[in-house]
């Protein structure tokens, strides 16, 4: 029972980070516009993938992920 405590009190922390990160995310104007972001604008199509700004996130939540488990 005491790895599950500790699995709770992580998921706890890792959903209080997505809070906080919503919670600030207008105050990064450059996050989902970087360079590596694919955005096609046709006459009566638009596609968005945030590609470069996924593998940003991606590698934050590696390092914290990394970082708890040690």
């Amino acid at each position: 029972m005491p790895s599950f405590g500790k699995s709770l009190i992580i998921l706890g922390l890792i959903i209080a980070a997505i809070g906080v990160l919503f919670t600030f995310a207008g105050r990064f104007p450059w996050l989902g516009r970087l360079p590596g972001d694919i955005y096609v604008k046709r006459d009566n199509f638009t596609f968005y993938f945030p590609l470069a700004t996924s593998i940003i996130i991606s590698l934050i939540l590696s390092f914290i992920l990394w970082f708890f488990r040690r």
